[in-house]
């Protein structure tokens, strides 16, 4: 058993002596391809909503409040999966996003908001870091789908044309600073305090609500 195990390591520390370079090369080719098929695999996997809404905590939480929404069922049958505004979509940001998700699992394997109430108590937190990582990348998500140069101003609310002709046009906002509520809940931002991870220094208070 032993002089098999060294033989076997022999062959893996230097694989050149007992192959030839030609069949490493195919070799190595062949494994690349089913090691990069498997991981997208994988990663694709975790994008579905299935896999998304697999434990208690988002699907009796955010995605049943999601199934209330225009996102989820509308007039033009288009429905945005936890992924289109979770996961960024290009390659790299996703797998940044992807890294993040460890610390989901390990809220999961200690309950931090294994119960309604705890879910509740936490919410405001989980939101304002999403609301956050919507801000600082211009709400990449809300714009794969949305695109601002092809928005037929005559069909929107007059509220909204002003908006979205004003503050979009000069960039001095962004989707998420007027939608926030648009596909969850609201949660509960105490007297003094702004949807921001910190209160304002002075000023006017915010008033929490998302532009629908």
């Amino acid at each position: 058993m032993f002089k098999l195990l060294k033989r076997y390591w022999n062959i893996i520390r230097r694989p050149s002596v007992h192959f030839s370079l030609g069949f490493l090369t195919i070799g190595g080719f062949i494994g690349g391809i089913l090691f990069w098929g498997a991981f997208n695999t994988a990663m694709e996997l975790t994008n579905t909503e299935k896999f998304c809404t697999g434990c208690h905590e988002m699907r009796d939480n955010v995605y049943a409040e999601l199934k209330g929404t225009i996102h989820f069922t509308n007039r033009s049958g288009v429905r945005a999966l936890c992924s289109d505004c979770h996961v960024p979509h290009n390659w790299t940001d996703k797998i940044a996003r992807k890294m993040q998700a460890s610390k989901e699992v390990w809220g999961k394997i200690f309950g931090t908001i294994d119960t309604r109430e705890k879910f509740v108590d936490k919410r405001l937190e989980l939101a304002r870091h999403e609301w956050a990582r919507f801000k600082a990348n211009d709400s990449l998500e809300c714009r794969n789908c949305h695109n601002y140069e092809y928005m037929d101003f005559t069909r929107q609310s007059v509220r909204a044309q002003n908006m979205h002709s004003t503050y979009l046009a000069d960039k001095t906002k962004t989707c998420i600073d007027c939608h926030k509520g648009i596909a969850h809940t609201l949660p509960h931002i105490p007297p003094g305090q702004t949807s921001d991870a910190t209160p304002p220094a002075g000023g006017p208070k915010e008033v929490a609500n998302a532009a629908r």
